[in-house]
């Protein structure tokens, strides 16, 4: 009986596992993750390699690339209908890279502007992972022949990267590589800091008041809502100028699933201090599944370790074909 069953097409993702995520990361791309991976092909990984660039203690890598591993899998990312692995535990990634950088010309690293930002606010590393980590990122993405990849603003140079370094090397051989496209699906939420509300929430900020962890308690969230920036104006409405109002409603929303005319409606006569509570109340429901589901799974060690070899095994499976097609195609002895 001919199968019928139309192959799905690829999506890859990796995170770095520098710190627990934000509620901005959760809202504007991880929410969205779960989604994904029911219409797509998924790769999920924990993008260790790629943390090496910035000087970091071993013992705390390692025990953040397990919450980071612990965290992809409590999203209910099916590790068994998706691969959900650790960047390291694929070595083909780190093999790819070195034969994709002889396929790499110097002028066209040199123009990542990430590595000229990354360079000023590590003067004292500019290292060599640095200014080629756009080429591992190539190799993350191509040796899974990815249809697609979800970037921000600040990976589309990168992703653009990748598409030409395929297109050299197709050119050359002949078809190897898929080509990659950006990622268009549900579009996640912009979510902005707390404190400045121009501003995007990030992990980084050095005012623990801004951002909100997906894993801070119900007093932490509480609190830092209601210190939350808003505006003199009292009211609960959407409009230029209310940045502060703006992205609380923009939280209340993807909680609550609420349009914006719906939350001025139920906080029509209403208060900030009202407001903040009920913003709380919903990023705490939002996150309580999953940080009971983490905490499960980040204290039983044996089952996120065999997760992880079976996230590795699978990962590797997939890319040695495209490594050894290389490899052979570029006059690699292989026996």
């Amino acid at each position: 009986m001919e199968n019928t069953q139309e192959k799905k097409q690829r999506v890859l993702s990796l995170i770095q596992p520098t710190s627990i995520p934000t509620l901005g990361n959760y809202l504007g791309a991880l929410k969205n993750w779960k989604t994904m991976s029911r219409d797509y092909d998924c790769i999920f990984g924990v993008a260790d390699l790629h943390a090496l660039t910035v000087r970091i203690e071993p013992s705390l890598l390692r025990s953040q690339t397990r919450q980071m591993l612990a965290m992809l899998l409590a999203l209910d990312l099916d590790p068994m209908n998706n691969i959900v692995f650790v960047q390291s535990h694929a070595h083909t990634h780190a093999e790819l890279s070195w034969l994709l950088n002889c396929y790499t010309q110097f002028g066209e690293a040199s123009r990542m502007t990430q590595f000229k930002d990354k360079s000023r606010k590590h003067a004292d590393n500019v290292n060599v992972g640095l200014f080629d980590y756009p080429v591992l990122m190539a190799a993350d993405i191509l040796i899974y022949q990815s249809d697609f990849v979800p970037v921000g603003a600040d990976q589309k140079q990168h992703l653009e990267l990748a598409r030409n370094i395929a297109e050299r090397f197709n050119g050359i051989y002949g078809d190897t590589f898929t080509i990659p496209e950006p990622f268009i699906g549900t579009k996640g939420a912009k979510i902005m800091s707390l404190q400045d509300p121009t501003a995007k929430m990030s992990k980084s900020d050095t005012n623990p008041k801004a951002s909100v962890s997906v894993l801070d308690t119900p007093d932490v969230i509480v609190k830092k809502f209601k210190s939350a920036v808003t505006d003199s104006e009292a009211s609960v409405r959407y409009a230029e100028g209310k940045d502060g109002i703006n992205n609380l409603m923009t939280i209340y929303s993807c909680c609550t699933g609420l349009s914006y005319e719906q939350i001025e409606s139920d906080f029509a006569g209403k208060g900030y201090g009202d407001f903040k509570a009920a913003v709380a109340e919903a990023v705490v429901e939002e996150l309580r599944p999953l940080q009971a589901e983490y905490n499960r799974i980040i204290s039983d060690k044996a089952y996120i370790g065999e997760c992880a070899k079976q996230g590795a095994e699978k990962a590797l499976y997939v890319s040695q074909k495209t490594l050894r097609k290389v490899q052979k195609k570029v006059g690699l002895w292989q026996v």
